[in-house]
């Protein structure tokens, strides 16, 4: 699946809506640093929240993130994840 090619805010607007594209190209932004500083526990939250809404692609990126990161990372990923769910 080709990047979007939009402005970091034009995203992070769309991700406030859950859109999956939004939050999947969020979790790009943070997992390449580009236009942000890299982050792979923000990156995986932006993911798995992209696949909870259905984006396929976020679901591989992922699990192929969570190999690269501690159990802790990923739990705390999980945990953004969740709180992001309660305020969205």
């Amino acid at each position: 699946m080709a990047r979007m090619d939009m402005s970091t805010e034009t995203v992070e607007l769309g991700a406030q809506t859950g859109a999956p594209d939004a939050l999947f190209e969020l979790g790009m932004l943070y997992a390449t640093g580009r236009d942000v500083a890299a982050d792979l526990v923000v990156a995986h939250k932006w993911f798995n929240l992209a696949a909870a809404r259905g984006n396929p692609s976020a679901l591989s990126h992922r699990i192929e993130l969570a190999r690269e990161m501690s159990m802790d990372q990923v739990a705390e990923a999980q945990k953004l994840a969740r709180e992001w769910l309660q305020t969205h």
